[in-house]
């Protein structure tokens, strides 16, 4: 179930359209007043934009001041080929490329350039979250996967210097699993694997997704820059 409230921030949202890896996808730019920091989503398999898991996760962060852009990793006509045979959405060598090049698209916009930069992944697009993070280690601050495949980033995960946060069902068994070995691949100064108790893969269950926005906003917080770690201590005792 996805909570119905909407957490509320005051600054700017448009929709956007991301140039990367000289295509344009569509994208959803929010940027909350004073912003300190931004958190670029890489959507899971046969997902967008419009995915509410991650738009209810955006809408928290927004709250406690940090940036967000939500964007389609594939074209409308890649979308199209990737319903009917599902290739795309487990490349992710590709998927990983576009997400440098929405990083940055991110760093050349005035409005935004100066911001640390994190990512937050879902199932396949964690996996290439980390892929991207180990080819750009001076430029992203930190990653967080929910009920991501960090597996499928492989050989790039001993290359990965943000610090990581994953985050997994306590019914989602086999991607415990495979987190689990992920975590251990990992050579990060900081590293963590938190299991939500009675959660399934999608985090449908009462409360578990709530539990995912606030383990992520804590751990964006802790690691972009003091002003967020700041604001979301002062909204904490709001």
């Amino acid at each position: 179930m996805i909570p119905g409230r909407k957490a509320k921030h005051d600054g700017i949202e448009s929709e956007v359209t991301v140039e990367a890896d000289k295509v344009t996808l569509g994208g959803t730019l929010a940027l909350p007043d004073k912003a300190a920091g931004i958190v670029l989503f890489a959507h899971g398999s046969g997902s967008s934009r419009h995915s509410p898991r991650n738009r209810y996760v955006a809408q928290v962060l927004q709250s406690k001041g940090v940036g967000t852009l939500l964007f389609d990793l594939l074209t409308s006509e890649e979308e199209s080929i990737d319903q009917y045979n599902a290739v795309l959405r487990f490349d992710i060598p590709f998927l990983a490329k576009r997400l440098v090049g929405a990083t940055e698209w991110i760093l050349r916009r005035p409005d935004t350039k100066t911001l640390k930069v994190g990512y937050f992944g879902a199932s396949t697009g964690a996996a290439a979250a980390l892929v991207a993070a180990a080819e750009l280690p001076d430029t992203i601050a930190v990653v967080v996967s929910r009920g991501g495949r960090p597996d499928l980033a492989e050989d790039a995960l001993a290359s990965v210097r943000a610090p990581t946060l994953l985050i997994v069902g306590g019914d989602d068994v086999p991607v415990i699993a495979m987190n689990q070995g992920a975590l251990a691949k990992l050579r990060c100064s900081e590293k963590k694997l938190v299991i939500v108790p009675g959660a399934t893969h999608l985090f449908e269950e009462p409360g578990t997704l709530e539990e995912v926005a606030r383990l992520a906003a804590e751990w964006f917080a802790q690691h972009l820059t003091p002003a967020v770690q700041a604001r979301i201590q002062a909204s904490t005792r709001d």
